[in-house]
């Protein structure tokens, strides 16, 4: 803008020339500069009133709009107040294969001071050490006489003891509502379900996450709370679950065992039906890690999926069926059973002189190292070690327990001649009894690999293809000769054609060598072996069956006898028919209409 000059000099001079007082020039300029400047502070403010007023006006028009629209919704229940940070105070259920609650949540109550609201803390402290033993009462009154505005007591609480809180009177003692993890099972299924924790809370919700187990593998699915009305469902079987369990406790009393592990699995679909690992914990209470000694004589080490052991003369099936598909042998072919097998340093010797050959059938029937090892030799050891890769025995399994991850086999540094041996007996190869199961299941299935889950699965798996469909069926064949003439007689369950191999591996020592008396016992078996549907693995630490005469360890007379039981228990609950074969009656001829 081009301001006007108060004097200019044109007109100052015209007016002097006429006479005139040129001040009057000045003042009449600065009038029009006043009105000018006075008529543009009028049109801003202006403008300035109509933005405000036009604002005022939009805010009423949406918190009319708001009202309306509140007014003409449903009315609801408030959902759970979640904390500003975004706490997720939901969790999703874990249910078994037949919508069985295994994992839920619980409306609890947890406790919290404000010291500066108590009016008498020595009493409070008093009462309270009283309610919880667990609370140090001279530790609680520093902290109700300090400086702290805030203080956890308890995170959960019985309805009975929130009750018995609020009958000390104490205007500073307070509760927060929030829902804790629940196992109505108690310890049932506890190395599967894991356990949960609470991690971010505040006094009007807490976050609870997966710890373990499954709890941890699907800890985002089982917190989206866009799921959490769509329960989790297992491949589990609770009374399977729960035989399996009861079983393997008898038959570790029974045979002064440490520990045992147990793996049921459908061979078509991979869906775990029941596993467990004993000994057990309650997961609404689960123990801390061991912060020293051996962490596998803890509670919470899971033997059927992080525990790697040598698996012994179960393995042996596994070096036949690569000798009988590569065309090497056949189950008639006669091995050399001539002992010991000296190689280099190395002696391979068998339990018992079974003569100077058996056939490959009866190798395995007898448990023959020494014929195994011959017929490793016929493989070799590079088509040996892919054949494990293939089976999946080198790699740690995809099962959904967070755990099994750390169960990942033991190989040999060097594949050499001995070590090929060795594997093909069990001995110097380290897998968990999953990995077993898994080996089995392609063994009954008709000869493809089967990933084990944990999720349950209404289709079989049609991995790749190990070995052919026959290899597959002699194998099998075999292992049923195993029940009924070799090493496993005290397997057969009436009415369920049981086949299996029994494996009894020499326990490591944890500085080399081996104990002379400690044995990892391990039946694997398959049932029923007429139309094969489930394998089962039993493995036992350090048993030693003292029924006998002598005390014994081998798997035939520790393992076997606690498979059978299982077997015999689980059976019907899975809606497997027994097997009754009729019997020809003297003098009655059987005839149909």
């Amino acid at each position: 803008m081009i301001r006007r000059p108060l004097r200019p000099l044109a007109r100052i001079l015209q007016a002097r020339a006429r006479g005139e007082n040129p001040d009057a020039i000045e003042r009449e300029n600065l009038r029009l500069r006043h009105e000018v400047s006075r008529d543009a502070d009028r049109e801003r403010a202006e403008s300035r009133l109509f933005v405000l007023g036009l604002c005022f006006a939009l805010a009423f028009a949406g918190v009319g709009l708001r009202m309306g629209v509140l007014a003409s919704t449903k009315p609801s229940e408030p959902r759970v107040a979640q904390g500003g940070a975004g706490i997720v105070a939901t969790r999703a259920e874990i249910q078994d294969r037949r919508g069985r609650i295994l994992a839920t949540n619980l409306e609890t109550a947890a406790l919290y001071v404000h010291p500066h609201e108590l009016v008498d803390p020595a009493r409070a402290a008093r009462e309270l050490a009283k309610l919880f033993p667990d609370l140090d009462e001279a530790r609680m009154l520093a902290d109700f006489t300090g400086p702290r505005k805030f203080l956890w007591l308890r995170k959960v609480m019985s309805p009975e003891q929130q009750q018995a809180v609020h009958d000390i009177g104490e205007p500073g003692l307070l509760f927060a509502t929030r829902e804790m993890r629940l196992y109505p099972n108690g310890a049932l299924a506890a190395h599967v379900l894991g356990g949960a924790a609470f991690d971010r809370e505040d006094v009007r919700a807490a976050e609870i996450i997966g710890t373990a187990g499954v709890e941890r593998s699907f800890d985002a699915r089982l917190r989206d709370p866009g799921r959490a009305n769509d329960p989790l469902q297992l491949s589990l079987d609770l009374t399977a679950q729960t035989a399996m369990e009861d079983v393997l406790a008898s038959g570790m009393t029974l045979m002064n065992a440490k520990g045992a592990a147990g793996v049921l699995m459908d061979v078509h679909t991979g869906e775990v039906i029941a596993i467990a690992s004993l000994p057990d914990f309650d997961p609404n209470a689960r123990p801390a890690p061991p912060t020293k000694g051996d962490p596998t004589a803890s509670p919470i080490f899971n033997r059927s999926v992080q525990g790697v052991y040598e698996l012994g003369s179960t393995f042996k099936i596994f070096t036949v069926a690569q000798a009988m598909d590569l065309g090497l042998v056949n189950p008639e072919t006669m091995i050399d059973t001539k002992g010991p097998m000296v190689k280099g340093r190395h002696k391979i010797t068998d339990f018992r002189n079974y003569g100077p050959e058996l056939s490959v059938d009866k190798v395995i029937v007898k448990s023959s190292n020494i014929g195994t090892a011959r017929i490793a030799l016929m493989i070799g050891a590079e088509r040996q070690k892919a054949f494990l890769d293939l089976m999946g025995l080198t790699e740690a399994t995809n099962i959904e327990i967070s755990e099994a991850r750390s169960g990942k086999p033991l190989l040999p540094p060097r594949w050499s001649d001995i070590v090929t041996m060795t594997v093909s007996y069990g001995h110097g190869f380290s897998t968990t009894p999953l990995h077993l199961a898994a080996g089995y299941a392609m063994i009954a299935n008709g000869g493809t690999r089967v990933e084990p889950t944990l999720l349950r699965r209404d289709t079989p798996q049609y991995g790749p293809r190990v070995v052919s469909a026959k290899t597959a069926a002699q194998s099998l064949a075999m292992l049923r000769h195993v029940v009924t003439e070799g090493t496993a007689k005290v397997a057969e369950v009436p009415g369920y054609q049981v086949a299996g191999k029994t494996g009894t591996a020499d326990k490591p020592k944890p500085g080399g060598g081996y104990y002379k008396e400690k044995v990892i016992a391990t039946f694997a078996s398959v049932f029923p072996a007429d139309a094969p549907r489930y394998v089962l693995v039993v493995t036992l630490d350090e048993p030693v069956n003292t029924m006998g005469r002598e005390p014994t360890r081998t798997a035939g007379s520790t393992a076997a006898p606690v498979a059978a039981e299982l077997i015999r228990r689980i059976a019907p609950l899975l809606d497997l028919k027994p097997r009754i074969d009729p019997v020809q009656l003297d003098g009655i001829t059987l005839t149909s209409n």
